[in-house]
């Protein structure tokens, strides 16, 4: 090898060094823009009453929603509470209470539990209506889960409902995250008007 192909090489190296030093040292402080989602907005939460005939409770719940109620068994008086607009869904499921009580809430308890696998987190807050005979228990489920929110209420004697919400979409907290802090008012404003039948 002729010195002056050592020389080329030394200059290539030492040029490649330069470049790789001047790369990976960043003094612009640019940093790369994080994914973005688009901008959803809602809007204000307002409501009207839910009061159908043969159902054994009532409550408040959002204009922008729509009642579905199930005609192929209309006795279990379950419903949907739809969201169109926005892809989501919170299914009220109500059982009449046979002194079986204890045996609805550990259900209830192990279907909200089911979504720890995905969840980073699960807060309950419990709520009690004496005035209305309403005691409530609301989990927020923290993480990419299938359902970021879950409640129930009950008289404790006759009467349980149970909510769970639901979005037609692949569970990801952070895209999500506006349309569920607003229906997270509706149901707790859900959960401040539910009345029961006599």
């Amino acid at each position: 090898m002729s010195a002056k192909t050592t020389i080329n090489i030394k200059i290539i190296i030492a040029s490649l060094a330069f470049f790789v030093i001047t790369e990976c040292k960043n003094d612009t402080g640019v940093v790369p823009k994080p994914y973005g989602y688009f901008r959803i907005s809602m809007p204000e939460n307002t409501y009207k009453k839910f009061d159908a005939d043969k159902k054994p409770y009532t409550f408040e719940y959002s204009k922008i929603a729509e009642i579905e109620e199930h005609s192929d068994k209309p006795e279990q008086n379950w419903i949907n509470i739809v969201y169109p607009k926005h892809n989501a869904t919170i299914y009220i499921t109500y059982l009449n209470i046979k002194n079986n009580l204890d045996t609805i809430l550990n259900d209830s308890h192990n279907f909200t539990y089911r979504h720890t696998i995905k969840a980073d987190a699960i807060e309950e807050i419990t709520y009690f209506f004496p005035e209305r005979n309403v005691f409530a228990l609301y989990a927020e489920i923290e993480g990419d889960a299938a359902s970021p929110i879950q409640f129930l209420m009950t008289d404790s004697t006759r009467n349980f409902v149970r909510g769970s919400l639901y979005f037609n979409a692949a569970p990801n907290s952070d895209s999500i995250a506006p349309v569920v802090d607003f229906i997270r008012k509706d149901i707790i404003h859900l959960l401040e008007t539910l009345e029961w039948k006599k």
